[in-house]
C-alpha cells in the first residue's frame, strides 16, 4: 500500500500550508517561553543503553588515546596525545529521519475513543509531567493541526518548531491535570487549543499581510537611508529595515488571531459531549424491528 509519500500536492493545499506554518511558529516560540529551560533535567540526559530496545556498543563510540599512549598502542607516544576531558556519549532512541522530532520520550498521537466528561476540578496540585506528542513523519504539528513541512524550511528549525509546539501542549495539558482533569479530556483541550491558535494566527498574518507589506516597504525605504553613508555595511540595514516593517504590521494581527482562535478551541474542547468507553456509533442507532413467523415486518 503505498504512503502517499510521492503524490502531487495541490498548490492550493501548500500555499495553506505555509500560511498555517508561518502565522504558527510566532505563537509557539510564545507558548514556549522558557519551557526548555524548566524542562526536566534526567529527560535529555544520555540514556543508559540496557534501557532501549536498540542498544549502541561502546566500540561505535571512538575514544580518543589517554595521554602519552600512542594510537597503535607501540612505539613512543604521538602528538597530539590529550584525551578530551568532559566527554560524555549521548545514548538515546533513533528517531526515524522522516519525523522532524528530537523529543526522546514522546508518544504516539492519543486514540480517541472515548472522552471524559468535566468534572471534580480543584485547585492545582502536583502530577507527573505529560509527555509531549509526536509529530507524524514529514509533518509540522500544531496541537490537533497537521501541515507538510514546507521545502523551503530547514530540517533544524522544522524540528525546533515541532519540539516547542509539542512541549507548550504538553505543558497545557499537565497544568489541565493538576487541577482535576481526565487525560482525555486534557489531551483534547490542549492540543485544540494550541491548533486554533495556530489557525488564528495564520488568518490574523493573511489579514495583516497588504499593511506588512507597506511596512516593509517603509522599513526598508528607512534602513536603506540610514545606511547608505556607511556602505557597503550600512546597506545591510535595509532587509533589516524590511523585516522589521513587516513584523511590526504582522505581529499584531497574528496574536490576536491566535488569541482569539485559542479561546474558540478551548471553548469547543470543553464543551464536547463526552464518549464512554466502548462507545460507537452504530450504538446509538436504533434496533431494527424483527418481524415473526409469517407476519410482516414492522406489525
Amino acid at each position: 500500500m503505498g504512503t502517499g509519500k510521492h503524490r502531487a500536492v495541490s498548490p492550493r493545499r501548500t500555499k495553506m500550508g505555509s500560511m498555517v506554518v508561518a502565522g504558527a511558529v510566532p505563537v509557539v516560540l510564545t507558548l514556549v517561553g522558557t519551557g526548555n529551560a524548566n524542562a526536566e533535567p534526567d529527560r535529555y540526559t544520555p540514556v543508559d543503553r540496557t534501557e532501549r530496545t536498540a542498544p549502541v556498543t561502546d566500540e561505535t563510540v571512538p575514544v580518543a588515546p589517554a595521554a602519552g599512549e600512542s594510537a597503535q598502542g607501540d612505539g613512543p607516544p604521538q602528538w597530539p596525545a590529550a584525551e578530551a576531558p568532559n566527554i560524555r556519549p549521548y545514548r538515546g532512541i533513533r528517531i526515524p529521519d522522516d519525523v522532524l522530532s528530537s523529543l526522546q520520550w514522546a508518544r504516539t498521537a492519543p486514540k480517541k475513543e472515548y472522552l471524559a466528561p468535566v468534572e471534580a476540578l480543584h485547585a492545582p496540585a502536583p502530577v507527573e509531567p505529560v509527555p509531549p506528542i509526536a509529530p507524524p513523519p514529514g509533518a509540522l504539528r500544531f496541537g490537533d493541526v497537521q501541515v507538510e513541512s514546507p521545502e523551503w524550511l530547514p530540517r533544524e528549525q522544522a524540528i525546533q518548531i515541532n519540539d516547542g509546539s509539542a512541549t507548550a501542549e504538553a505543558n497545557f495539558a499537565t497544568f489541565l491535570d493538576s487541577v482535576g482533569m481526565e487525560r482525555t479530556r486534557s489531551d483534547r483541550v490542549a492540543g485544540q487549543t494550541l491548533g486554533a491558535a495556530a489557525l488564528g494566527a495564520a488568518a490574523g498574518a493573511a489579514v495583516a499581510s497588504p499593511f506588512a507589506v507597506i511596512g516593509a516597504g517603509v522599513g526598508g525605504a528607512m534602513g536603506l537611508a540610514i545606511g547608505m553613508p556607511f556602505a557597503p555595511i550600512g546597506l545591510a540595514a535595509a532587509p533589516l529595515g524590511a523585516a522589521y516593517g513587516f513584523a511590526l504590521m504582522a505581529a499584531p494581527l497574528a496574536g490576536i488571531g491566535a488569541g482569539i482562535g485559542a479561546g474558540i478551541g478551548a471553548a469547543a474542547a470543553l464543551s464536547a459531549p463526552p464518549r464512554a468507553v466502548g462507545s460507537t456509533p452504530e450504538a446509538f442507532a436504533p434496533a431494527p424491528e424483527t418481524a415473526g413467523a409469517g407476519e410482516p415486518a414492522g406489525r
